[in-house]
């Protein structure tokens, strides 16, 4: 839980440096904000199934302040106005175990902030030397294989549901065909 809570935090923060803020400031949010965050997903996070309680881990700001934000910017004395100029007026984010990722606005596309999966191939990346050849990947490799097999579909996350409702909403899928290089950019 604490790099994906990490990951979220780092994000922004990454925004709320954008303005004017002292390095006091900005590192007494930091960690105010991950010890909010993780004491308030610690009996909601169920790495065997990651997207059960999403929506409880869901931090959201829709015209407005999501209150744990507030929270952790009044612990380091920046107040309502400030952070509400500082954050995008529509963030979506979601903090779920092995991956992080965000919307702004509400048609915008989901970025991807953490996932443990790619971070582990970053992480054997990074232990080849430069000089060693890596072999080739086994043939099992190019064969096609969903990103997560689901076993109980109540589960799933908001942006999947959306992505699994969106093309039967209409007669004319059509209109959908570019839809998913915006969701996935």
């Amino acid at each position: 839980m604490k790099e994906e809570v990490t990951s979220a935090v780092e994000f922004l923060t990454k925004l709320l440096r954008t303005r004017n803020v002292t390095e006091a400031q900005t590192h007494t949010f930091m960690s105010a904000l991950v010890n909010i965050l993780c004491n308030r997903y610690e009996d909601h996070w169920f790495p065997e199934k990651p997207f059960k309680g999403s929506g409880y881990r869901c931090i959201r700001l829709n015209h407005n302040m999501d209150p744990l934000i507030l929270q952790a910017g009044q612990s380091c004395g920046l107040d309502y106005s400030f952070l509400e100029a500082t954050f995008p007026p529509e963030l979506t984010m979601w903090v779920d175990p092995q991956e992080v990722s965000y919307r702004i606005g509400e048609n915008g596309s989901v970025g991807h902030i953490y996932n443990s999966q790619s971070s582990a191939k970053e992480n054997e990346v990074k232990s080849v030397k430069p000089s060693q050849p890596s072999p080739p990947p086994p043939m099992s490799t190019y064969n096609y294989q969903p990103e997560y097999e689901y076993t109980n579909r109540n589960y799933l996350s908001c942006k999947e549901q959306f992505m699994n409702v969106m093309p039967s909403m209409s007669r004319d899928a059509s209109q959908y065909q570019k839809f998913p290089s915006y969701v996935f950019s």
